[in-house]
């Protein structure tokens, strides 16, 4: 069975989405998720424009995994078992497309995925990035619990899809300036996805799992090949350890009025930890993904690396320690963000007294 799978901010994107996907490939099923305020799911299934079947069920953890656990993936291999032969399934609003197909990966000898697809409305995109609710706060999603903000959500979904579909909601005024700036940093926040307006004719993306989730791996960077004025996105490195108190306080203004950051960090009060970071509009936080390569006493050519970030990035002398950092804006300036990353460096004399009396503002040294 052939299965696309279509994820987004509200329903309203997604359902026109699965609608022209639908109108594009005759025969297909489509598959429609929603879940209420007392945690229920509501599942509809449609063939040929027909709604075929209903049903409710309710969930005693009305949230979004439990959703997709308990529903979304018993009904995906309900349907492989029936023997459909595409079946397009547009999830809740605010549900991950990466958490339906990690559960479904290796269980599923005749499913194969074709495309992934994220439909937004780019005149929204850019206030949706800077919303510093949460997904419940600002009415996308009734789980409460669910602290992920709109612009982690569309970041995520920006990242690991391979289709972008840009949608003008019904009814609603539009900003033609508005909307066109939205366009531009759709396409400087996902250079590797097939993007194109739901209005058009389009093709979709052809889905990767392995590089879908290469790019959504913490600490993993990937940059656009050529900007998309006036966005920009600059790449800036280090290969000395970073002071903590001295990135601590670098930090609000490397992440200041930039729409996304994100990268890893090599910190002298947590030296062999490797550290990523990411930052989503307001919102930044790091987290320990482990150990480096090096201190791991690998080689480049070992083949338990772990990421192609580490035997891309391998140097002589210290392996992949390092930091990058990548940040994406309107008009980011290089030479300013260098100079901020320089100036956390330790130095030659902090180098050679080492890193035990550094005090550690992040708690990086417990994460190991």
């Amino acid at each position: 069975m052939l299965l696309t799978v279509i994820s987004s901010l509200d329903v309203f994107c997604r359902q026109q989405a699965c609608e022209k996907v639908a109108a594009a490939h005759p025969g297909a099923a489509v598959v429609l998720h929603d879940l209420h305020e007392d945690g229920t799911v509501l599942r509809r299934l449609f063939r040929d424009g027909l709604l075929s079947e209903r049903e409710e069920t309710p969930l005693e953890h009305g949230c979004l995994s439990c959703a997709l656990r308990l529903e979304v993936v018993p009904t995906v291999r309900r349907l492989v078992e029936e023997g459909h032969r595409h079946v397009i399934l547009g999830l809740p609003p605010g549900a991950a497309a990466a958490a339906v197909l990690d559960d479904l990966a290796g269980s599923d000898a005749g499913l194969r995925v074709n495309s992934t697809v994220m439909a937004c409305d780019p005149s929204a995109l850019e206030d949706q990035i800077w919303d510093g609710h949460t997904l419940f706060e600002s009415g996308y999603t009734p789980a409460h619990r669910d602290e992920r903000t709109p612009g982690e959500f569309l970041i995520g979904e920006l990242l690991y899809s391979d289709t972008v579909l840009l949608v003008t909601p019904e009814l609603v005024a539009v900003d033609a300036a508005v909307r066109g700036r939205g366009v531009l940093l759709a396409r400087e926040l996902a250079p590797h996805a097939q993007i194109a307006e739901i209005t058009g004719n389009f093709r979709l993306g052809r889905h990767d799992r392995t590089e879908s989730s290469a790019r959504s791996s913490p600490g993993a960077v990937q940059i656009p090949a050529a900007s998309a004025a006036p966005f920009n996105t600059v790449l800036i490195k280090s290969r000395r350890p970073l002071h903590p108190e001295r990135f601590r306080h670098a930090l609000p203004r490397l992440a200041e009025a930039n729409c996304w950051l994100r990268g890893r960090l090599w910190v002298a009060s947590a030296p062999q930890c490797r550290i990523s970071i990411r930052g989503v509009g307001p919102r930044v936080w790091l987290e320990s993904t482990g150990t480096w390569a090096a201190d791991r006493k690998l080689s480049p050519a070992s083949q338990h690396l772990g990421s192609a970030d580490a035997m891309l990035d391998w140097d002589a002398a210290v392996g992949d320690r390092g930091t990058v950092l990548a940040i994406t804006g309107d008009g980011v300036s290089e030479s300013e963000a260098a100079e901020l990353l320089a100036g956390c460096e330790l130095t030659s004399s902090e180098m050679q007294a080492g890193a035990a009396t550094l005090h550690d503002p992040f708690e990086l040294s417990t994460s190991l």
